[in-house]
């Protein structure tokens, strides 16, 4: 299969080595040092399901010299989703799909306006990567799974072919028949780990131990689903009782990649976590004043450390 990736970050960089280690024919869209590094040394990714060294690796910053290919993976920061969607314009034949793995519910909607709701699918990973140093991706613990499919839920030619692809190359995915309910799903567990994490700059662990602490990140995952219900999205009446499943389920020293950013101090996905639960139950009529404090808490950090200084 003819995949492109656009952002060769944690999720991006991770699920396509494993791609292309299987022999699928990806190319990586990337930029600056971690670019100059893939084309020079290739593509390294350290994990627990074992390591990957991809040399030499197909990557370059111009998607017009790769041509229409079969998928485009969008893969980068919220905040870049337009550029992304902008340049994967050349890489669309007229059955290119476009999925995002990324995080946040705006991805879908961004697609469908600016390609054409017929290219555009959704998607949800979940996994713990990031780019360690330029040309290595770190894969934090064993957890890395796709769900992706057809906005009408179908089971296309393209979404068969790209489950079959991560079946070659052994990555645990999942084709939804509802897949933006699959993305609101986690959205709540997201929001709730971001805002939570980065607001306290602990990892999970303690949060959830704390009764007070554990309250108020139920009480903000409840906010996220009375605004999705708002949106007509149907999500199960258990559906933060899940979540907090798998919250416990988490290793306890487990941190969101939003509070690494914080700790590094880079820019924020605030705006599209707890800051787009405000946006959108503004919106719909719907309170969600723990998402708006957590947002005031971190909204000055959103441009990272130099631009607060």
């Amino acid at each position: 299969m003819k995949i492109a990736i656009v952002g060769a970050g944690g999720v991006g960089g991770y699920f396509g080595a494993r791609l292309a280690a299987a022999a699928e024919d990806v190319t990586f869209i990337a930029r600056g040092a971690h670019l100059a590094a893939m084309q020079k040394h290739g593509l390294r990714v350290r994990s627990a399901r074992g390591d990957v060294h991809l040399k030499p690796v197909k990557a370059t910053s111009d998607p017009a010299a790769v041509g229409p290919v079969d998928l485009v993976i969008i893969a980068v920061k919220l905040w870049s989703t337009e550029e992304a969607v902008e340049a994967a314009k050349p890489l669309l034949g007229p059955h290119t799909g476009v999925v995002s793995f990324q995080n946040g519910v705006d991805a879908v909607d961004i697609l469908s306006r600016r390609l054409g709701r017929a290219h555009a699918m959704g998607g949800v990973a979940h996994i713990a990567a990031l780019i360690e140093a330029p040309g290595l991706i770190r894969h934090n613990g064993t957890l890395a799974q796709l769900t992706f499919g057809e906005l009408d839920g179908t089971l296309s030619p393209r979404t068969q072919a790209f489950l079959e692809a991560c079946t070659r190359a052994r990555i645990e995915a999942h084709v939804s028949e509802d897949i933006e309910r699959v993305i609101w799903e986690k959205f709540v567990f997201l929001v709730g780990l971001s805002g939570l994490t980065s607001l306290t700059r602990l990892p999970i662990g303690p949060i959830r131990e704390d009764p007070v602490t554990r309250e108020m990140l139920q009480d903000v995952m409840n906010e996220v689903v009375a605004v999705a219900r708002a949106k007509g999205i149907e999500l199960p009446v258990d559906t933060v009782e899940r979540q907090m499943r798998f919250t416990d389920s988490l290793p306890r020293d487990m941190v969101s990649s939003m509070l690494g950013d914080l700790r590094r101090g880079n820019r924020l996905e605030v705006e599209w976590l707890s800051g787009a639960v405000v946006r959108l139950g503004r919106e719909a009529g719907i309170p969600t004043p723990l998402n708006r404090a957590i947002h005031a808490a971190l909204k000055l950090h959103a441009n990272g450390a130099a631009a607060l200084s």
